[in-house]
């Protein structure tokens, strides 16, 4: 399994090597009066890595706040176990015959 999950990432790396060296012209991006012009690939990796920032920034919130809400829930549950006494459970009685 090890195996194919490498054979995998390693098609796509060459994919992706592939696509960056093919894609090596001159663009230019055009953004609120300025002007940047850089290799085409240059631009989409700039793009991806600003977008996954963006992605991350957005779901940090909610993970602080499930992080935050599984401490308290932990914390109750290490007081409740504390205050409550262990069952002790006695074993069942042999049937009468």
């Amino acid at each position: 399994m090890k195996f194919i999950v490498w054979l995998i990432r390693v098609l796509v790396f060459v994919v992706l090597l592939i696509l960056a060296l093919a894609n090596t012209q001159s663009a230019t991006v055009n953004f609120a009066g300025y002007a940047w012009q850089a290799p085409l690939i240059l631009i989409g990796l700039a793009f991806f890595a600003v977008g996954l920032f963006a992605g991350l920034a957005s779901s940090l919130p909610p993970v602080v706040r499930l992080k935050l809400e599984n401490g308290r829930l932990r914390r109750e549950l290490r007081v409740v176990r504390e205050e409550t006494p262990p069952v002790v459970a006695e074993p069942p009685m042999p049937p009468v015959i």
